[in-house]
């Protein structure tokens, strides 16, 4: 499917530098503001690409969640199983967050699905709060680990 350039920009750039903050966040990596918005950029534009192709609808996730774990370990996850681990749960995380918001907002305001393919302004304002929701999900989830980091204890080590 085909996206618009206008809804890559107002959608699907914030949509994937918000999917990799929330992996980053659950990976315990630090959040490099330059990267995370470099890799956000670069997903978009691979999922658009990918789009373009005559492939079937879907696949553009499944590259989306390898690139997503080659990024994770290229920005610090060791572990390549772990990276890929935390992108399917990155990804589950939007897909959710995604169906969600969509559901909610055709009910409270009453349109079809359809409307979605039809009306761009509509398609791109039904999906920013997915996008808003998944930035404070990595808020509160880096905050969840930062108090969980405050409890441990390291051993004090004796001076002669």
């Amino acid at each position: 499917m085909k996206i618009p350039l206008i809804a890559l920009l107002l959608q699907g750039i914030p949509e994937q530098i918000a999917v990799v903050t929330l992996a980053c966040v659950i990976a315990k990596l630090p959040l490099k503001l330059n990267k995370v918005l470099l890799i956000g950029v670069v997903l978009a534009f691979c999922a658009y690409g990918i789009r373009l192709l005559p492939i079937p609808f879907g696949i553009h996730t499944i590259i989306l969640i390898i690139l997503l774990a080659i990024f994770l370990a290229g920005l610090g996850e060791k572990d390549i199983g772990r990276s890929f681990f935390i992108s399917l749960v990155t990804i589950l995380a939007l897909a959710i967050l995604e169906y969600s918001c969509m559901s909610l907002l055709m009910v409270l305001f009453g349109f079809a699905s359809e409307a979605l393919f039809n009306n761009l302004v509509l398609r791109i304002l039904v999906g920013e709060p997915q996008v808003l929701l998944l930035f404070v999900a990595s808020l509160l989830l880096k905050r969840y680990f930062a108090k969980e980091e405050c409890w441990k204890f390291e051993p004090e080590v004796m001076q002669d």
